[in-house]
């Protein structure tokens, strides 16, 4: 049955900025705090204030843009749309209707079935978030700490066709938007949600009729709540109704979705232009400033570290997912640590310690020079390797400990004293006659045992590398 129909989504993504202060007064932007303690007159809608426009802001959304390949206007407006809800003081948002910050663009991503897709932008435009409601116990109190927050809405054209390409879409475009610094991107936080556009119709038919899916805070809601609707409009259909433009909740807990009110239309709104902001005026030397401030991308620094580190695809792509792993790696190769060797470490050890339980984040809780340190006294002999992963590394984890001054305090500096371990292998042999006869008649393999002998014999002390060259000269006879 399924096979019959066909997916079409288009999202709306707001994304909040990562600004000091919100977009028309001076509070903090900051996530938490007591209810109610992060606003002001401005931001809480009190009669006769006046709003000041934050330029960062602005800033922030254009660098998104150009990032984006959007189109940037040198003209934009504000203008209040209009609603009452409870969340919203003013009874109006402050946001951009016909005149947006930024046009077209779009975003390159590789498919879940394997394949390079592309989804164009619509716009971006830039926008005051509205405050949150906390339903408990029966009753629902409002928050005003997030009123104001400067808020950027991505709006996609309906390019997308599976849940599956929606959340590779929205892996790639968080992606995109973390490496420039304009947002943390914490869906957890709220500080990246969407909205779900989705309709369904028969393969080779008109477009059906969409609904709207609000405040998706994470790739699994995404996922389950377009697999739901996409399911709920093909069996509506095919018991013979009709599907309703409508906005709708997503439940994650119960798996199930609701319809909420009917879907608004721009009229419903009743935009007009907001009289107390000036027009936002953007020059060319405004824009090619604003464009210097973009950091490396993801696909520049792949081709980078193929071509100059020679890392291969897989290691590129894995090092370049989250711009703080690639700022790690790129900062540790400054330090002058050997980039194959860094990199191995950074997917192995780090990733492991980094990526926290239940989060689509990484949190890095090590400085380039503290990996670089480690990797060098392994390189020097110092350490071993094993040490390094095992006992210095969750050490240095989080603190601003020196990683040479743990080892000393952990006791773990391996001896390079070739006599030292030429006398301990001479005891090992001397006790294992048949296992020395065993290599020189041709079985190798019991070198590993000699090995753990002697790491063993010096508590682990011993230089592997040494320990390897002394056996291998004396094994010999």
């Amino acid at each position: 049955m399924t096979a019959d129909y066909e997916i079409t989504i288009g999202l709306e993504i707001h994304c909040e900025l990562k600004t000091k202060s919100k977009i028309f007064c001076s509070c903090p932007n900051t996530f938490g705090g007591e209810p109610n303690t992060h606003c002001c007159p401005v931001c809480s809608g009190f009669p006769g204030v006046l709003p000041v426009l934050n330029k960062t802001a602005v800033e922030y959304t254009v660098k998104a843009g150009l990032a984006l390949g959007c189109d940037i206007s040198r003209y934009s407006k504000w203008d209040r749309k209009n609603y009452f809800y409870p969340d919203l003081p003013k009874a109006w948002q402050t946001s951009q209707y016909d005149l947006p910050l930024c046009r077209g663009g779009g975003v390159a991503f590789k498919g879940a079935d394997g394949e390079d897709k592309f989804v164009r932008l619509n716009r971006i435009h830039l926008e005051e978030d509205a405050g949150k409601l906390i339903h408990e116990g029966g009753v629902t109190r409002v928050d005003y700490n997030r009123c104001g927050v400067p808020l950027m809405e991505i709006v996609t054209e309906p390019d997308l066709h599976s849940p599956e390409d929606a959340v590779a879409f929205l892996t790639e475009l968080k992606n995109i938007l973390k490496y420039t610094g304009v947002s943390d991107v914490k869906m957890q936080e709220g500080s990246l949600r969407c909205d779900v556009n989705l309709s369904v119709a028969r393969k080779g038919g008109p477009l059906g009729t969409r609904t709207e899916t609000k405040n998706l805070n994470s790739f699994r809601s995404v996922l389950r709540s377009c697999k739901y609707e996409a399911e709920r409009q093909i069996e509506l259909l095919e018991s013979g109704g009709e599907v309703v433009q409508e906005t709708r909740r997503w439940d994650d807990a119960a798996g199930e979705g609701s319809g909420m009110r009917g879907k608004e239309n721009a009229h419903d709104y009743r935009y007009f232009p907001e009289p107390d902001l000036m027009p936002v005026v953007m020059s060319d030397e405004d824009i090619e400033r604003i464009r210097a401030t973009i950091p490396a991308l993801k696909q520049q620094r792949i081709d980078k570290y193929t071509a100059e580190y020679n890392l291969s695809d897989y290691d590129a792509a894995l090092i370049t997912a989250d711009v703080a792993i690639a700022d790690l790696f790129d900062g540790t190769v400054a330090e002058g640590a050997n980039p194959k060797k860094a990199a191995n470490f950074i997917m192995g050890d780090v990733m492991r310690l980094a990526k926290e339980p239940g989060s689509e984040d990484v949190n890095i809780k090590i400085t380039p020079a503290q990996l670089s340190a480690m990797l060098s006294l392994v390189e020097q002999g110092v350490v071993s390797l094993v040490a390094v992963q095992k006992e210095i590394f969750p050490k240095v984890w989080g603190t601003d400990a020196d990683p040479a001054a743990v080892v000393d305090k952990l006791g773990l500096r391996q001896s390079n004293d070739t006599a030292e371990i030429e006398a301990a292998v001479k005891e090992i042999m001397a006790a294992n006659e048949k296992v020395v006869n065993d290599y020189r008649s041709g079985n190798t393999k019991v070198v590993s045992f000699f090995v753990g002998q002697v790491m063993k014999a010096t508590k682990g002390k011993a230089n592997p590398k040494v320990v390897n060259e002394v056996l291998s000269r004396l094994l010999k006879g």
